[in-house]
Parts: structure tokens; sequence; C-alpha cells
């Protein structure tokens, strides 16, 4: 698939309208989960002058609470390999006038990163369920830095109408439903002592915790 492939997912997999030309519809489509991307980024220990990477940031969603967080003298970087939304995040940061932050225009196994102190997945399935997109973010994230997620999963079976609900809410985001019980356990087994929980009725899930590199390895420059 292109690199800058018009309705890319947040890994370049796979075509989606959801991504491409009903990009425009994005943020009123998922303006349910605004509340979940407040937490996730609250989990994360940003300080004043951190650089955070917003992997599959979308339109932009998540940059103004992470700039707040980081501060004029921080850096988020947005990763978005769909071109329609990437457009949306420009127009949001034109608007925001935020000199401090970057867009990426590729898939995130092949994205060009320096290194950051931290790392956000927010509703980004396909990029959780991808190894080489996860292995190419950590690689770049620093001894110690903070990495947070969060998105949809299945409620337990028995939970017929959230499940219903969920498959709604996410069909249209989401290649495939692989690992939708436990979307985070890739994310686990790399980030040992990684915190879950469920939210949302067992609809939902947030996780958080630290990357820990082998001694006397360094992250990718």
């Amino acid at each position: 698939m292109p690199r800058n492939d018009p309705g890319a997912s947040p890994t370049g997999t796979r075509p989606s309208h959801a991504y491409g030309r009903d990009a425009a519809r994005y943020d009123a489509r998922t303006a349910g989960f605004d509340v979940y991307r407040r937490r996730v980024i609250d989990l994360l220990p940003l300080s004043v002058g951190d650089v955070v990477v917003d992997v599959g940031c979308g339109t932009g969603l998540c940059f103004e609470r992470l700039l707040e967080k980081v501060g004029p003298g921080g850096t988020v970087i947005g990763v978005e390999p769909a071109a329609p939304m990437r457009a949306l995040a420009a127009e949001r940061i034109a608007a925001g006038g935020w000199a401090n932050v970057i867009l990426i225009g590729a898939p995130i196994e092949t994205a060009e990163l320096p290194t950051v102190d931290h790392a956000l997945f927010c509703a980004v399935h396909d990029v959780l369920q991808s190894p080489a997109a996860l292995d190419s973010v950590l690689a770049h994230v620093r001894d110690g830095g903070g990495v947070a997620a969060t998105g949809g999963k299945w409620a337990p079976p028995w939970a017929v109408l959230v499940n219903a609900a969920v498959l709604a809410a996410h069909a249209p985001f989401v290649r495939d439903f692989t690992g939708f019980s436990r979307p985070w356990e890739p994310l686990a087994s790399r980030v040992p002592g990684l915190s879950v929980t469920e939210v949302a009725w067992g609809g939902g899930f947030l996780a958080w915790g630290t990357v820990r590199h082998r001694k006397g390895a360094a992250p990718q420059a």
C-alpha cells in the first residue's frame, strides 16, 4: 500500500472509508470517546518539555491536551498515514497556532521517529495488534518512558447489548477483530508490569506502564 494512501488504517494496511472519504465525520462519530482520550493522556507521566508521540493521531483530537501537559517547550509528534485524516490534523494545528506539533505521514511500522519520552496509543486497535508497529514505536521511547493505550474491547459474552454497541462503534475503524477480547496483550508482552483496567461496562480498556530496554540497549535515534 502506498506510503500516504488516502484511506489507510493507522498501520497503513488497508483502505477504509472511515479514514478516507468519511474523515470529516470522524470527530463527530467518536465524540463519545472523548472522556477516555482525556483519561489515557492523564495516565502518561508527562512533564513540561517532554516529547510524546501520538500513534495513529487521526485528526489530532489528543493534541490540545497533550500540549497542555508538555508546554511550549515540549513536542507532540503525530503519526498518521491517512492523508484525509492528516489534512484535518494539519488544519487543527494551524487553527491552534501550535508550532511544536509535528505530523508524520507514514505507516507506523516504517515511520521515522526521533527518540521520544512517551508514546500514546489512542483508539488504534490495528496498531496494537501489529508486532512491527509496536516494536518500531517502543524502540524509540527512552528507557523509563511512559506508554498508555485505550480503545474498545469485547465485553463478557453475556453482555449482549454492550457488545452490540461495541461492534457498531468500532467496525468502521478496525481492520478485523482479532485480539479484541484483550487488545492490550501484545503491548503487555513488551511492557512488563503493564497496568490494565476495563471501562465502559467492559467494552473498553485503559492500559499504562513504563518502557524498559535491555541493559546496554538504547532507543533508536
